[in-house]
């Protein structure tokens, strides 16, 4: 009972989070890879920060790192949300929660007293990278079948439009990626409940 008690984070839910780590990880610097190849903005991104060598190889890391973000997460939105999880940890989720979370983060007094209820700065940070994975995976699709998804395609403004949705969600998921290192460097315990549960 009292193992049970400390319990910050179930095993499923170390898995999952670590497998998507990977996943984000490998489809970002792959996914550089392949944007240098045909760029957009004029800019490109330093090969030493990508990965694939080449566009074929970087293209093979990108589908493989594909399924396992698409399989792990159908696999922690389905446990989230039978668990009753999502709505325990997520919700309820107010403005005025989330903006006097904030303050108080900016001033550097947002308490982490109990890491097993996140705080509405983290509620809406979690929230917001689920839905943005979502985005980036159905403009991935787009850009993956196009011919095979038209409505998605017309319903994303076509397949360059699509393109820079995909980017730019990649973009918000990298930025969110940085806080959420950061915090665990500020916060390291953190991580030591991501990896031994307790």
């Amino acid at each position: 009972m009292m193992k049970s008690s400390r319990t910050i984070h179930p095993v499923w839910l170390r898995i999952t989070h670590w497998l998507n780590a990977i996943a984000v990880i490998v489809l970002v610097t792959s996914g550089w890879r392949i944007y240098n190849a045909s760029p957009f903005f004029d800019f490109r991104f330093p090969s030493d920060i990508t990965l694939g060598g080449w566009l074929g190889g970087a293209l093979q890391w990108h589908f493989a790192a594909m399924w396992l973000l698409v399989i792990n997460g159908l696999i922690y939105l389905a446990v989230n949300v039978f668990s009753g999880r999502l709505k325990r940890q997520f919700f309820p989720l107010t403005p005025r929660q989330l903006i006097a979370d904030f303050l108080s983060a900016l001033k550097g007094k947002l308490s982490h007293a109990d890491p097993r209820h996140y705080n509405a700065v983290q509620r809406a940070a979690y929230l917001f990278v689920m839905l943005d994975i979502v985005l980036v995976v159905l403009s991935g699709l787009v850009l993956w079948k196009s011919v095979q998804f038209p409505l998605l395609r017309e319903l994303l403004g076509g397949y360059e439009a699509a393109r820079r949705i995909h980017f730019f969600a990649m973009s918000a998921l990298v930025a969110f990626f940085i806080v959420h290192v950061a915090m665990v460097a500020l916060v390291p315990r953190t991580l030591l409940a991501m990896i031994r549960g307790r």
